[in-house]
């Protein structure tokens, strides 16, 4: 199996998606293909001691930036990382790509090279959300701010199939997102949506509220991506907000340093529970091949787990499962 990464996408340099490809090598077994400006990234291998087989080189000029527009920079730069991943992916030189770069160029680049699984109408971007009671996956978390009520099916579809194959959820319960629990409320995108999935062929749970989503009431959370991304932000927000107050009154009222390292040990378990690099990236699902958007600031850990969330999509046959089931429905 081949993973094929951008080494150029991500804020913090080439270094950390090495470093990070060097231990996924070296932990899952998996082939790396690394692609980007070939001079530095064999810098980065020499200064990391790398020396084995498992990771290769593609050599590309370019880097898509985040202030250029997703569509142009696709059909322009054809020489940059991202554009020359996805098109090695697309060609079968490897099995899955990551990147960390543009979100939307990546959407622009996995839609118009690697092409949407047939049945799908629009791709969707999946997020992983630490809850109460463990993790679920939010759907669509941006790609599409206007939806409409079939695409909102799909994402269900999407998602339960993610779900059950990638996190091991057997029967994962699957909720709308709504301003009310009643089949009757809200507008006429989520009510016309809830007769679809009602009929779905999914383990429909019903309508969530917002205040449902950080419980982990359901396992799969759908909604268009406007709301998603809303939530999203928010949330990441909200937790950076009161993770530093937390911090900041343990270190307060604790008079001695001892005190503080007696809570340390608690403190840094909380803080793994809600890192996203523990995560792995953000998978585009409706696409022909596993691709996954990486967080732009993902350091080493972040990548190494996002080529393990790779490897998972490719060995459960993630895609051909999504193609069976959409097909069921059409």
């Amino acid at each position: 199996m081949k993973i094929v990464v951008d080494s150029m996408g991500g804020d913090q340099g080439v270094k950390e998606v090495v470093q990070g490809s060097i231990a996924a090598a070296n932990e899952l077994g998996v082939e790396i293909v690394l692609v980007g400006k070939k001079d530095i990234i064999e810098y980065e291998l020499d200064k990391n001691n790398y020396h084995g087989n498992k990771i290769e080189i593609l050599h590309a000029d370019e880097v898509i930036q985040n202030d250029e527009s997703p569509s142009i920079a696709i059909r322009k730069k054809k020489n940059s990382s991202m554009v020359v991943g996805l098109n090695s992916l697309k060609e079968g030189v490897g099995d899955a790509f990551i990147s960390a770069g543009n979100t939307g160029s990546l959407l622009a680049g996995g839609i118009f090279l690697v092409k949407r699984i047939e049945g799908i109408e629009r791709a969707a971007i999946v997020s992983l959300y630490p809850t109460k009671s463990g993790v679920s996956i939010l759907l669509d978390a941006g790609a599409n701010v206007d939806s409409k009520p079939e695409y909102l099916e799909q994402f269900a579809i999407m998602g339960s199939v993610y779900c059950e194959k990638v996190l091991g959820i057997a029967s994962p319960k699957v909720g709308l997102i709504n301003v009310g629990t009643e089949k009757e409320k809200g507008n006429i995108l989520v009510k016309e949506a809830y007769s679809l999935l009602e009929s779905a062929n999914i383990n429909f749970y019903g309508n969530i509220e917002a205040r449902d989503i950080p419980e982990g009431v359901v396992d799969v959370m759908v909604c268009d991506g406007f709301v998603g991304n809303v939530i999203l932000k928010l949330t990441e927000g909200l937790g950076q907000s009161i993770f530093s107050a937390l911090k900041e009154e343990i270190t307060k009222n604790f008079s001695s340093e001892s005190s503080t390292l007696f809570l340390k040990p608690e403190f840094e378990a909380f803080k793994q529970r809600f890192d996203y690099r523990e995560y792995g990236g953000a998978p585009l699902l409706g696409l022909k091949k596993p691709v996954i958007k990486a967080h732009g600031s993902s350091d080493a850990l972040a990548f190494k787990n996002a080529i393990k969330q790779a490897k998972i999509m490719v060995e459960e046959d993630v895609i051909d499962k999504i193609e069976l089931d959409i097909n069921i429905v059409k």
